[in-house]
Formats: structure tokens, sequence, C-alpha cells
């Protein structure tokens, strides 16, 4: 038996699910809580038993979908397993009590970790220094594009006012570069899905600040251009920034630092297997090679003779980003799975997700149009233009696979592609549910272009149905307002 209502409307007056005793502390003037801080009216909070709170709890977190429950194949966010050891380690006494006001000389295990994190993710990306600070991968992005500013700016070049974006760049990548202060420039794609050379060289002059690059891209295709675009960026005198978000891709195999790349920003909490999505929270690293190191965000870590400090004695710097230092527990999670992986470990996850995602290519191609028909990285692009013409569109198929306990993947992204569908199954699926979702996907399509009607009304297991998507994001409903007698 399920009970969809809300907590409000399951209320049932006088019920209660635990007694408070009765205050045995003398009132007095000077313990008195001020009138003017006192709730003039009853809260009015729903009045349930325990059993019905905690029911009604379990019922909405059954609801909920996430790794952990079933598969999650959305493309361009990796959405790995988080292995529940980093949990373990995060919640040990010595991280999880820390008191972002103890003072260095009472927090040298925090520091010492935070250092080391940093010597790991500058080995693994090929960087000379990090800053752990930044909250999110978007907010690690506008940290490197404020350096790659401030580098300009101090080099005499103000008229460097330019950001280059391929049309298949993330949407975080223009908003991060308007936030940073740039004019942003779009670069076209070519017919293999890489950056066109040609439209890149006709939009580099002494404006351009940089170019802002993922590789793989978000078409889960390799840049092999990568050496030229680097070498005519940099003679054009901008610098070549590093969207991390792909790096679980490459991490063991390749390193952005050693294809040009100046600039970059990680996601702990996609490659690094920390919880992201529903809550958070994220973590972006930025990271830089040495002439830039001035410019990161204070205060660093440090290692000295006395132990490690904060450093915030760097007059070049952009400034702090966030309060304290940064989530620190996502970074203990991220140097928990890298130690637990080790160098060996996590290039064979890299291996493992670009071999999942090339096999569930496979495994679809025979009855599902692919965008390119290349060999793929961690992800591919599927376009569901064919099925759109027979009546049922990509977020129709999207919606039919809720129906199956499957997490939709991206759609209508990279816009390039027409009715996109981006799977990224990663390292952590086996090869029975790939065997599994590829089944499903196939009776999808067949639906689709069958009986397309009846894919357009999905999903059908869901507590509500179709959304008014538009509505939901202008007019929330945010306070709950009891419906008049």
């Amino acid at each position: 038996m399920t009970d969809d209502r809300l907590i409000f409307e399951k209320s049932a007056a006088g019920r209660v699910g635990h007694v408070l005793p009765c205050c045995d502390v003398q009132k007095t003037e000077k313990t008195a809580i001020p009138d003017k801080y006192l709730c003039k009216k009853n809260v009015e909070l729903p009045e349930l038993s325990e059993l019905d709170v905690v029911r009604h709890y379990v019922g909405l977190s059954d609801k909920n979908h996430g790794v952990d429950s079933g598969f999650y194949p959305l493309g361009s966010c990796t959405m790995k397993y988080n292995p529940k050891v980093n949990e373990d380690a995060a919640g040990l006494g010595g991280f999880k009590n820390a008191h972002p006001k103890a003072g260095c000389m009472n927090s040298q295990g925090n520091l010492e970790l935070m250092h080391n994190l940093n010597v790991m993710l500058c080995e693994i990306t090929g960087m000379d220094d990090f800053s752990l600070q930044p909250a999110a991968g978007a907010h690690g992005e506008l940290a490197g594009l404020m350096i790659i500013k401030a580098h300009h700016a101090k080099n005499g070049q103000t008229k460097r006012t330019k950001m280059l974006i391929p049309d298949t760049a993330h949407g975080t990548n223009p908003a991060s570069a308007m936030m940073a202060g740039f004019d942003t420039v779009e670069i076209k794609s070519d017919g293999n899905g890489n950056v066109d050379l040609e439209d890149l060289k006709k939009n580099l002059n002494d404006e351009v600040a940089g170019l802002m690059l993922t590789n793989p891209g978000t078409l889960g295709l390799f840049e092999i251009n990568i050496s030229e675009i680097s070498k005519l960026v940099h003679d054009a005198g901008g610098l070549l920034y590093y969207d991390g978000a792909n790096t679980n891709a490459i991490m063991g195999i390749v390193r952005p630092g050693d294809m040009g790349f100046d600039v970059l920003h990680l996601n702990l909490h996609k490659t690094f297997s920390t919880p992201h999505g529903g809550g958070g929270p994220g973590s972006g690293p930025v990271g830089v090679k040495a002439f830039l190191a001035d410019y990161l965000p204070v205060p660093v870590v440090k290692k000295t003779s006395e132990g490690f400090r904060l450093d915030s004695d760097r007059p070049l710097s952009v400034g702090k980003m966030r309060s304290f230092y940064g989530n620190f527990a996502i970074m203990v999670r991220a140097y928990a799975y890298i130690m637990t992986m080790g160098g060996k470990g996590l290039r064979a996850a890299t291996e493992n997700a670009v071999l999942n995602a090339n096999y569930l290519k496979a495994k679809l191609a025979p009855f599902m149009q692919l965008a390119y028909d290349r060999t793929c990285m961690h992800e591919f692009v599927i376009t569901g233009a064919p099925q759109k013409e027979k009546g049922a569109s990509t977020l129709d198929m999207a919606k039919r696979m809720i129906d199956f306990g499957i997490h939709p993947p991206t759609i209508y992204f990279p816009l390039i592609v027409k009715e996109a569908m981006m799977f990224e199954p990663t390292e952590s699926e086996s090869k029975e549910t790939l065997d599994a979702f590829s089944e499903i996907m196939k009776q999808i399509v067949t639906e689709a272009e069958e009986k397309p009607d009846f894919v357009k009304n999905a999903p059908y297991t869901t507590s509500v149905g179709r959304l008014d998507d538009t509505k939901a994001a202008r007019k929330p409903v945010l306070v709950y307002k009891e419906a008049a007698e």
C-alpha cells in the first residue's frame, strides 16, 4: 500500500511521536527569551506518530534514484559508484569533527592530507600546483579564468578580452567566461566532431585570451589535433584552459599538462568518485602550470620545516574563492579513492570506462543512429531523430526508461546533434548490466517506432506522470498551503 500524500496531508490532530518532559528550569528575566523573538502563533507543524514519520521519509527515499539503487548512464556527468570506504574515511573523528577555526597547529593532519592531494592531482594532470578551494566544477572554471585574466593584465595584455569556446562545450564554459568578464566566441566543430581548425585560425588574434576545451569533448571523441590546437593558441598569445569534466576518459593514460594546457579544473565529485547530484557538495580544484602559480586563490597549503600551514602571502592571487578552504570532506573522499586505487588502479578505471562505453555503443548501434560513428572514449552520443520522425522524441524515450528503473541520460546536448541522447556507463557497470540495458533500449526503440503514442505518455510507474517543466521552473510551489475548507 502506497500513500503519496504530503506529510502535512497525513497530519492528524493530537497525534504525537514524542513527548518532551516539562521544563524544570525556573523562568527568570535573565534566562527568558525576549518577547520579540517568540512566535506569535502556532508553527503549524504536521502531527504524526514516529512510525508515520519514519515511513513517510523512508518512502520518499525509496522513490529517489541514485547510482546505489540502479543504472545511471548520465552522460557528461560521470555518475560512477562511490566506494563506501571513502565514506568511512570522511567519517573519521579527526576529519569529521575538525573545526575550520582550529588553527594550523591543531589541523596538521588535515593540512597534510590537502598537501598530499595537491601533489597527487599534479602528478595525475601534469600541472605544477593546485588550489583545492573552489566548491564545484563551474567554480573552478571561474577561478581558472580569473587566473588567465590576471596573467594577461599583469603582462599589459588588457585588450585580450575574448575567450574561444567550441560549439560542443559544456554550458558552464560560456557562463563562467562571461562571469569572469570575457566576451565569448564560438568555434565550430568539423565533420568528425573535433574542433574545426580553419574556424579556430580565423578567430585567433591579439584580442584572444584563450581557448576553453575539454578532451575528449562532450561528443565523447578525443581531440586528435590537440597538439596543433595548443600550438595555434599559444603562438597567438593565448592560454589553453582544460575543462576537467571528462577526465574519467583519460586519467592515468594521458595528462592535460602534456597536451599543452595551462590551466584546468577537476571535478572531484565526478572523476574521483565522491558524491554529487541531489545535494553534493562538490569540489572543483583548479590546477596551473608553474608560471601561473602565483595567481592561485589564497590561502594555499604549504609544507615547511615546522609543519604545514596556510599561505596567504601571494600579492598576485585572484583572491579567496570560498569560505575557509573549500569542501574538506569531499577532499578526504577523493584522497581515499586515489590511495585505494593507486596509479595502476586509476588507469584500469579509465580503461574500463572507455571499454564499457564502446561496448554499449556497439550494442545500441544496430537499432539506434550514432551521431558520429567513431571509436569513442568514456561516452557517446546517439540521435533519436529517426524515432522522432515516427512520432516519439528523445524526451519521450528518456521518460520511458524510468519505467524500467533506469535514470535517463543527458538529452538534447550537445546542441549540435538533433534529438541528442548521451550515454556514459562509467567503469562501475558490469557487462550483464549493459546487456540488460541494451535490451531495454531495443524494446523502447521498437515501441517508439511501432506505437509512439504509448511512449509519449510514459512514465507509467511513477507517482506523477508528465510534468509541466516550464511552469515548474518558472512558478515553483515552495511553501505548503493548506487547502481552504
